[in-house]
């Protein structure tokens, strides 16, 4: 199906682990102590779900809707309300960075849908917590426009569903184009007002940056536009749904049923990624016994291998230990005095 927009001037693996060393030295009198935080810059196991630009080079054309290509799928049957458009964000530079040539939208033409509403999204079908990468963050730019012709103006919105029955409906992050408000809803139904506004795209080609932090772990998430937090730390589901994810859908709502505005919402760099849960080691002390205690702070009922080196080249397994409900445990090493150092990791066990 083609779709064209109103012309637009172009303008120009490393292991995650946390760690430390304990080093002690001994005379007749006193047993010395000293704890070093290692600087293991850990790097973080961060996986890209899914990732795209909607460029022509990775099979997205301008001559047709979003639905059908590079995996993208909708509610509305005739595939209305939505494409791809060119030059619509600024480009920095002659290679077109960061944000390529074509963008993808929602809204504009008319829905054959009769409830005025129009779902588009890309499959994942991930479940984080059994990945355990529990940490998902959803990256998009984004820009809303005006009504051309008419004077309606409508919503749009991101939308988080789960796998189970076809997708259920997790939260929402909604845009008002008549009042310029954004506001949040749970699976309680219930919108809120964020707090924040945001302003329509212009001439000088504004977008914004949104990211949404997802804890799949502890059923939390929180939502930045640009710099300025929105959203802080809201259930995922109030209701005991399924906790893992399906999709994140562009959501089209025609605020006036039969009298859609000719609005749209375009967005860039669309990008999922997962990561483990965040976690440490880091000491308590020794006991008189000569043990040596650590802490350590992780995702709950997670599973973690301590391991311990005396050069930072041989690295052998201590034990692997559980994290209580709390999100830490003690770890003891009762072998700690019959060394003069030891370093420590903490390693997520897969």
């Amino acid at each position: 199906m083609k779709a064209a927009l109103p012309a637009r001037a172009s303008r120009g693996e490393g292991e995650s682990f946390r760690g430390f060393c304990h080093a002690a030295s001994l005379d007749l009198r006193l047993l010395f102590v000293t704890l070093f935080l290692l600087q293991f810059a850990s790097v973080a196991q961060v996986s890209n779900i899914y990732s795209t630009g909607f460029e022509f080079s990775e099979g997205f054309d301008i001559q047709y809707t979003l639905m059908g290509q590079g995996g993208w799928t909708g509610t509305d049957p005739s595939g209305s309300g939505n494409g791809i458009v060119k030059d619509y964000f600024a480009n920095s530079n002659s290679m077109h960075q960061p944000f390529g040539r074509q963008q993808a939208y929602v809204g504009f033409f008319p829905l054959t849908d009769t409830n005025g509403t129009l779902n588009v999204w890309r499959p994942l079908n991930f479940d984080p917590v059994a990945a355990a990468l529990p940490i998902v963050t959803f990256y998009v730019t984004m820009s809303i426009y005006k009504s051309f012709a008419v004077t309606d103006r409508d919503c749009f919105r991101w939308s988080i569903y789960n796998t189970n029955n076809g997708g259920e409906r997790l939260f929402t992050l909604d845009f008002d184009n008549t009042t310029t408000e954004i506001n949040y809803e749970l699976d309680d139904k219930q919108f809120v007002f964020t707090g924040a506004l945001f302003e329509n795209g212009g001439p000088a080609g504004d977008a914004y940056d949104l990211v949404v932090i997802m804890n799949f772990a502890d059923n939390l998430w929180s939502a930045w536009l640009n710099d300025d937090q929105i959203v802080d730390s809201k259930e995922m589901t109030t209701r005991g749904l399924a906790l893992n994810l399906g999709d994140i859908e562009a959501v089209w709502v025609n605020a006036t049923l039969d009298e859609p505005g000719d609005n749209f919402m375009a967005f860039d760099n669309y990008l999922v990624t997962a990561e483990p849960y965040p976690f440490s080691l880091d000491p308590v002390g020794r006991l008189s016994n000569g043990t040596f205690l650590l802490r350590l702070t992780g995702e709950p009922g997670r599973e973690y291998d301590i391991e311990v080196s005396e050069d930072l080249k041989d690295w052998f397994l201590l034990k692997p230990k559980t994290v209580d409900p709390d999100g830490t445990v003690l770890v003891d090493d009762p072998t700690a005095s019959g060394y003069a150092r030891s370093f420590y990791r903490a390693r997520l066990v897969p």
